[in-house]
């Protein structure tokens, strides 16, 4: 298996890939969410929106946090539209979000072109609570489909999924679990090629190399992509490794 990260602007990286060559895309998309107003929502940095106060750790903000609700469903709409033109027929889009943005993620993804096939609920267990209220345990992941699903593979995957965010060596503010993005990269058939557009501190790609799988990543931020391809190169050789960019 191998994989190329491309460090560069997502929506202008995607340009540059040619038609119907992956075969999954699986992203967590900046959620420009954490906030109850406009203003909460556009003038505060990730770090501010998505870490408590008084946690231990000092990860990097990342960028891409700063558009209201209707810009980001633009904005993801053309984004999720390239990437329905890089996949090939029956390809599976996967995109996480919150519950204030979940609803405009499912319009998006419609409006690229992917038949809305379902929203996944990701349960933290360790989560942040919520006085008077009830506590605000899960995340979600919207897919689709380009076409319709290849039904010539004897795949069944869960429905739900349970874990909480990376403790020990945690590199990244919104990271994910391995063990969850083990099980959503098996919607790409063995041998084929996972796109994610917001490769982040890269787990996504070392799921998909684990699993057998190619990846292609893109990620705006320097220091998260010297990151990610610090972990992407852990999977592999040398000689397996393809850097590009960054592209203007």
């Amino acid at each position: 298996m191998s994989y190329t990260l491309h460090r560069g602007d997502a929506l202008t990286v995607l340009k540059t890939l040619p038609d119907d060559s992956v075969h999954a895309v699986i992203t967590d998309p900046p959620y420009n969410s954490g906030g109850r107003t406009g203003s909460e929502r556009t003038g505060r940095t990730a770090r501010a929106k998505y870490v408590s106060s008084g946690s231990a750790h000092d990860l990097r903000n990342f960028p891409g946090e700063n558009r209201d609700q209707r810009s980001y469903r633009s904005w993801l709409t053309a984004l999720l539209t390239e990437a329905y033109r890089i996949a090939a027929e029956h390809s599976v889009a996967m995109v996480f979000s919150d519950w204030r943005q979940e609803p405009t993620t499912s319009d998006a993804l419609q409006m690229a072109g992917w038949t809305w096939s379902g929203t996944l609920p990701w349960i933290k267990p360790v989560s942040r609570p919520r006085r008077g209220g009830f506590k605000q345990s899960a995340e979600f992941i919207t897919w689709g489909v380009k076409g319709t699903l290849d039904q010539e593979r004897r795949l069944y995957l869960p429905g739900h999924f349970t874990a909480s965010q990376p403790r020990k060596d945690r590199v990244h503010i919104t990271q994910k679990p391995v063990e969850i993005m083990q099980q959503l990269v098996r919607i790409c058939p063995e041998g084929g090629t996972v796109l994610d557009p917001f490769t982040g501190s890269g787990s996504t790609g070392v799921a998909a190399l684990g699993e057998g799988r190619r990846f292609i990543g893109i990620e705006l931020s320097e220091h998260y992509a010297k990151v990610a391809e610090r972990r992407l190169r852990a999977e592999l050789t040398q000689d397996d490794v393809v850097l590009v960019g960054p592209e203007e």
